[in-house]
């Protein structure tokens, strides 16, 4: 059985025009539907679709410590398509956290308009080999747990 890949995201969000612009700007995602109270947009590119829903009075900003969606992550090709989008960010007047570079990659955090966290990361040298390695069907839970420790402790995470 093949991996299950994400359809789509639907987002809940307070103001529809507002996160359309953002998402479209951000994502360089066009408008597919306006159902009134939802929004489907959609890259065409790789047909990654985000739908926008707006319920009523909804519940206040996002706020990630409660139970649900922590933040919503985004592959970068390389670091350099990261420094692309942090410009992009740059130019659009957003609230970000500047690219950060940790043990297993680099990433760059952002907030949309309603506060709902996204990150846009991309894998390092050391994450990129161990992810190769562990795609051996034949390694039990056992021997990935071994690997694991193995890369932490290359990468200095305790």
């Amino acid at each position: 059985m093949s991996a299950p890949v994400v359809d789509h995201v639907t987002l809940t969000v307070t103001d529809l025009d507002v996160s359309q612009r953002f998402y479209c700007e951000l994502l360089g995602l066009v408008r597919l539907a306006d159902f009134g109270t939802v929004r489907v947009l959609v890259h065409r590119a790789s047909g990654f679709t985000l739908s926008l829903a707006r319920h009523g009075a909804g519940g206040g900003r996002f706020d990630e410590t409660r139970t649900g969606l922590d933040h919503l992550g985004f592959a970068a090709a390389s670091r350099a398509a990261l420094e692309a989008r942090e410009a992009q960010l740059r130019a659009m007047g957003a609230t970000y956290t500047p690219i950060r570079d940790m043990a297993f990659g680099w990433h760059l955090n952002v907030r949309d308009p309603d506060g709902i966290a996204l990150e846009f990361f991309a894998t390092g040298p050391l994450l990129a080999a161990g992810l190769a390695e562990l795609r051996d069907p034949d390694l039990d839970q056992a021997a990935i747990d071994v690997r694991v420790r193995r890369y932490l402790e290359d990468a200095g995470v305790r």
